[in-house]
């Protein structure tokens, strides 16, 4: 294993041996506008108690300098990720000076330069592993300490961390800033950020608690960011989880930062959390988009207490954190912020994520065997975060609420500070409840895959039994033709199968209200039902839960794609809820593209872009619904020219009544045109002018790639695979470009070179950019022989790099499954 790639069973002994006390850590970024400068000069100063005379500390650098240890500076024994000590007493003091890398990446100490104003910005972002790559520490979670920072930097810009500053001497010319040390937290929540950032100021208090709140972004971006909002929903998560954690707000001040190119949507750095700027919206946004937002915001503030406050030993327990803030983001949404209906984007939205990575031949317990680092950047996903918030969801009401958060509250009394276990958990919500979680933890947590409940002559069906607590909801029309419930029927389930008697009604809905963690299939009446009258189903989340069902047995080859693009094209246009409108579009375009053979694709591309153009032109004008619209005309437009005429008609200034075409749209509708062909270099250079921004240059690069020319494809795939200079975003943006249009024709030459590139790239990229490539650029081909012939022939490949590739091959075949089924 490369030493990188640290493993579960060293970490524990080393933790076992060594008890950290505090660091110090002084960076000089004194020099970050200077583009030509690839480093920064890292100091650290880690004080730790040993039982052993050898150990090592984690850092990944350009060099090290020196290292001294308990005052004396030792010969340097580094092998570029690993820093090895010896000659250790009970007590230690060891001072590192290195110079640590300024990242593209978005990993570890991220530097961006915006071409609006030539400004640099800074920040950090390290989970799971990613600390080292700024200052020398152990890097694991379960070995907490407080930590110092000190930072040299600009005069004028901002310089924030996860406590506030204690002093600043500025020069004039540079800044020197001493932040207060935090209270014990684990290396890869630490923090900081640094540039000239706009700053919006504001307060919360409660009782004698005062808070100070910030939020920063890019001064280019400051005429965008509506603070208002966002501080809006901060101040009512504080007062709901300060109500129902009763555990006071401990970080001392809570900074939101947008900041660019992130890997992620946001991170729960204590104190100053971290977000993608795709949150400040440069125009006209949905209200599923603003609701998304205040969910990850929700997210990140309950991982103050989640995953901050208390912190999972190892990465085996990373849904300690995740699971717990995803049902909390929610939960916090729906009851104290105007987001009430936050329950129907979860069941539609989020456990798709959920029910699609459970499906897949790599999926996993909840509890995850987590052997080393890499295995635990790839399990940040639909298992760790969504199927672990349903199953959460089920807990509350299997043990009652009000004992929920009483263990909840007595969790977080009792390990303040310090790292726990699934056991850990489990003892304190018992302890109220009643319940032997044990029984639970194991149908729930250790096990893997996801029931299906299908209603077969009087009885429920599960697959993959377990218990499950459920509602079945009877619909019926009411006087107005309105489809409404008439009756609820709760039961516990445990077996194969369980017999049920029901009144007849024109719908029967399995997991009505959405209570337990399971596909659900439609009956063949219901399905009639929801045919003719999908639209007249009133209660929000009933609707989400059928398409739900809709779309799942799409994917799973049970329900004719055709049929579900004709319920689409037929209700969608209705759908008053913007999440399940964002949902079902992104479904049905997905559709189009995948689950159908080739004559009825090429005649959906087209009927799926003239649904959407109607729509479009017929959706109020100014509303969120008319965006969603023109948002899909231009995911269609890049598969069907038709309207190409039309598109760059709207693009010239003829756009339907109310339609705001900001940089984001333009820039979308601009690549559809160039990935049929119809939008010459110079209309894209000219946007490019229009929008020079950041995010104008990302899709600018997206939409030149995009363009169906051999030669633009072979620049695109070279710049991917062998541009190394390329950031993030730019990567994606090559990478979309590459696939955009879906031009086999084009760029299945490329799917050997794919395969043979495999190796070499998961060895020469960080993990973060090697998935990308890996990811972005699986062929769509049109049969398994090229992965099975990879996967035979490289079964000693590293265990990630082979996870990636079968997730892969799982998605093409389902897709070639699909295509090729023989259903209704």
């Amino acid at each position: 294993m490369p030493s990188a790639n640290l493993s579960r069973s060293e970490t524990a002994a080393r933790s076992a041996a060594i008890t950290v006390r505090a660091y110090r850590v002084e960076l000089d970024l004194s020099a970050a506008p200077d583009q030509t400068r690839d480093g920064f000069t890292t100091t650290t100063t880690v004080e730790f108690d040993a039982t052993v005379e050898r150990t090592w500390l984690d850092f990944i650098a350009l060099s090290v300098e020196s290292v001294t240890v308990n005052g004396t500076e030792v010969a340097v024994e580094y092998d570029g990720a690993r820093l090895a000590l010896a000659g250790l007493s009970e007590t230690n003091i060891v001072v590192v000076r290195g110079t640590g890398a300024y990242s593209r990446s978005g990993e570890g100490l991220h530097r961006f330069l915006d071409p609006v104003d030539d400004q640099t910005y800074l920040y950090t972002q390290y989970e799971p592993a990613d600390a080292r790559r700024v200052f020398a520490c152990f890097e694991q979670p379960d070995m907490k300490a407080p930590f110092t920072f000190a930072v040299t930097a600009p005069s004028g810009w901002q310089v924030m961390s996860n406590r506030p500053f204690a002093a600043i001497q500025d020069n004039g010319v540079l800044q020197n800033v001493a932040f207060s040390p935090t209270l014990p937290i684990s290396t890869y929540i630490t923090a900081i950020a640094a540039g000239p950032y706009h700053r919006v100021e504001s307060s919360w208090a409660r009782g004698a608690l005062t808070i100070p709140l910030g939020i920063y972004c890019r001064a280019s971006l400051a005429r965008y960011l509506d603070a208002d909002t966002v501080f809006e929903v901060t101040k009512q998560g504080l007062d709901f989880f300060a109500e129902h954690f009763d555990y006071p707000y401990p970080w001392g001040k809570y900074d939101q930062v947008f900041v660019p190119e992130y890997n992620l949507g946001a991170m729960e750095n204590p104190g100053l959390v971290t977000f993608t700027e795709a949150y400040v919206f440069r125009g006209a946004a949905t209200a599923a988009q603003y609701e998304g937002r205040a969910n990850t915001i929700l997210h990140e503030m309950a991982h103050m207490w989640f995953g901050d406050l208390v912190t999972m030993v190892w990465w085996d327990d990373l849904w300690l954190k995740e699971s717990f803030a995803d049902y909390m983001g929610a939960l916090a949404s729906s009851e104290a912020t105007e987001w009430t209906d936050a329950w129907v984007a979860f069941a539609n939205r989020r456990k798709a994520w959920a029910y699609l990575q459970d499906q897949l031949p790599t999926t996993h317990p909840i509890v995850a065997d987590i052997t080393d680092l890499e295995a635990a950047k790839l399990n940040f996903d639909g298992i760790t975060y969504a199927k672990g918030a349903s199953v959460l969801k089920q807990l509350v009401a299997y043990v009652g609420r009000e004992e929920f958060f009483s263990g909840v509250r007595r969790y977080f009394r009792t390990h303040a500070f310090g790292n726990t276990t699934l056991d850990d958990l489990l003892t304190e919500l018992s302890a109220d409840s009643g319940r032997d979680l044990a029984g639970w933890a194991r149908a729930w947590l250790r096990t893997t895959g996801v029931s299906t409940l299908t209603l077969e002559n009087g009885a429920i069906v599960q697959t993959d039994p377990r218990p499950h607590r459920l509602a079945v909801g009877l619909y019926d029309f009411d006087a107005t033709g309105d489809l409404v419930i008439r009756e609820r029927v709760e039961l516990d389930i445990v077996d194969a199968r369980t017999t049920v008697t029901l009144a007849p009604a024109a719908l029967r809905l399995l997991n009505d209200g959405d209570l337990t963690y399971a596909k659900v299939r439609l009956d063949v009446d219901s399905l009639a039902t929801v045919e003719s009258s999908l639209n007249r189903v009133t209660d929000p989340l009933a609707r989400g839960l059928i398409w739900s069902a809709l779309w799942n047995a799409t994917r799973d080859g049970e329900l004719d794609a055709e049929r579900y693009l004709s319920m689409a094209r037929a209700f969608a246009p209705g759908e008053t809820n913007m999440a399940l409108l964002t949902a079902v579009l992104a479904n049905a375009s997905f559709t189009v593209g995948h689950y159908l053979p080739e004559p009825a694709r090429d005649r959906w591309r087209g009927a799926w872009l003239e649904s959407c153009w109607a729509t479009l032109h017929s959706s109020a004008p100014g509303s969120g619904a008319q965006l969603a619209w023109a948002r899909a005309v231009a995911a269609a437009a890049t598969v069907d020219a038709r309207r190409a005429g039309d598109i760059r008609a709207i693009l010239l200034g003829r756009a339907p009544e109310g339609l705001a075409l900001d940089p984001d749209l333009r820039w979308a509708l601009w690549t559809a045109l160039a990935a049929t062909g119809d939008a010459k270099v110079a209309d894209l250079d000219a946007e490019a002018e229009r929008d020079d921004t950041a995010s104008g240059r990302t899709a600018h690069l997206r939409a030149l790639a995009a363009r169906p020319l051999a030669e633009v494809k072979a620049a695109a795939w070279d710049s991917a695979l062998g541009d190394t200079t390329l950031t993030n975003d730019h990567l994606d943006a090559t990478i979309d470009g590459f696939r955009a249009g879906g031009r086999r024709d084009l760029i299945a030459r490329y799917d050997n070179d794919y395969f043979a590139a495999l190796r070499a790239v998961w060895d020469q990229r960080s993990i973060e950019i090697a998935r990308r490539i890996v990811v972005g650029l699986f062929p769509a081909a049109d049969s398994l022989d090229g992965v099975d012939r990879w996967l035979n022939e490289n079964a000693d490949a590293p265990t990630s790099l082979r996870r990636l590739v079968v997730e892969q091959r799982d998605h093409l075949a389902r897709e070639l499954r699909v295509r090729g089924a023989d259903i209704i």
